[in-house]
């Protein structure tokens, strides 16, 4: 089975309040903290189009829990990007202790081993770019937190579904560079093409969800 990537450029245009409800989750996204009810309405709509829901736009309802949704989205992709500040802050050192070093022995293992953090710090980011959509269609899902770090299920979910995830997360840039064309447009339009393409990137991953199972 293949995306219908149309539908997920355009589904929210169905809905009858699709204006009110693009320029409430474009407002909210630029508020501070009160943006994490943006993300959680983004995860609503995710779920709700992995359930095959014609128009999965959610209503603007239960901002209380849209903002825990949207809370421990974050805290998921803070988690998974723990390494990479452990990385980085190694590479730095190293690379600080490497032009203190006087001998040349010195020199020569601090260059080594951030040559080998360096490596490390690329293929965890690579990890954590593959591996994090599904993490969040997990959660979206389950609605548990420790979902989005089980793994084994994970890489099961990407393997089984590599054609389309692929696809997902291109189309998910695309619809990201798309959304910043609002800046160079218009600096007002960005507020409300970035969270159009919030809820692109939730039906695109929906719609993997969704697929997973028709293949199962």
């Amino acid at each position: 089975m293949t995306l219908d990537i149309g539908r997920a450029f355009t589904y929210m245009f169905d809905d009858e309040s699709w204006i009110m409800k693009i320029v409430i989750g474009g407002i909210l996204m630029f508020i501070p903290i009160v943006n994490f009810m943006a993300l959680g309405y983004m995860l609503e709509a995710l779920k709700r189009a992995a359930d095959g829901m014609e128009i999965p736009m959610p209503e603007w309802d239960d901002f209380g829990g849209k903002f825990v949704k949207g809370l421990v989205l974050l805290v998921i992709g803070l988690v998974y990007m723990i390494p990479i500040w452990v990385l980085a802050c190694l590479v730095g050192g190293l690379a600080g202790l490497g032009s203190a070093a006087e001998s040349d022995a010195l020199v020569n293992m601090a260059s080594l081993l951030n040559a080998c953090a360096s490596c490390l710090y690329l293929i965890w980011m690579i990890v954590v770019w593959l591996i994090m959509p599904a993490a969040y269609i997990r959660y979206a899902v389950t609605g548990e937190f420790m979902s989005a770090f089980q793994f084994g299920e994970l890489f099961s979910f990407i393997s089984s579904n590599i054609a389309n995830y692929i696809v997902a997360i291109i189309l998910a840039l695309v619809a990201v560079l798309v959304a910043y064309l609002g800046l160079i447009v218009c600096f007002i339009g960005v507020l409300f093409t970035m969270f159009w393409a919030y809820l692109v990137i939730a039906h695109l991953l929906g719609q993997v969800q969704r697929e997973s199972l028709v293949v199962a």
